[in-house]
């Protein structure tokens, strides 16, 4: 008592090699992707490490900008974003480190 019946041959069975159709995907145009999150985060994070100083909030924000460099969707805008971002968390990077000391901080 097999519950699988060999007599139904169906022509959308995707065991059947001739019947198998090759994935097509849709265009979607770039006003319809979804929104980067981690560029948004990375250009935040990059922002918030030059204006408040934080060494933490830039190299998270470099760490955002890779996870978004990694799942780019669209070159043309989302590298521009990337590239803005990336020199926010290098310039909050470059004056925490080589900058000149923060007044009421040791070092």
């Amino acid at each position: 008592m097999s519950s699988h019946n060999n007599h139904s041959t169906s022509a959308n069975d995707p065991r059947q090699p001739s019947a198998a159709k090759p994935f097509v995907a849709t265009p979607v145009s770039p006003q319809d992707l979804p929104v980067d999150y981690s560029g948004f985060i990375a250009v935040v994070f990059g922002i918030a490490g030059v204006m408040f100083r934080y060494k933490l909030s830039s190299w998270l924000a470099i760490i955002f900008c890779a996870q978004s460099l990694a799942n780019i969707r669209n070159v043309e805008n989302d590298l521009k974003q990337i590239s803005m971002a990336m020199m926010f968390a290098i310039m909050g990077l470059v004056t925490n480190y080589l900058g000149p000391a923060r007044p009421g901080t040791q070092s």
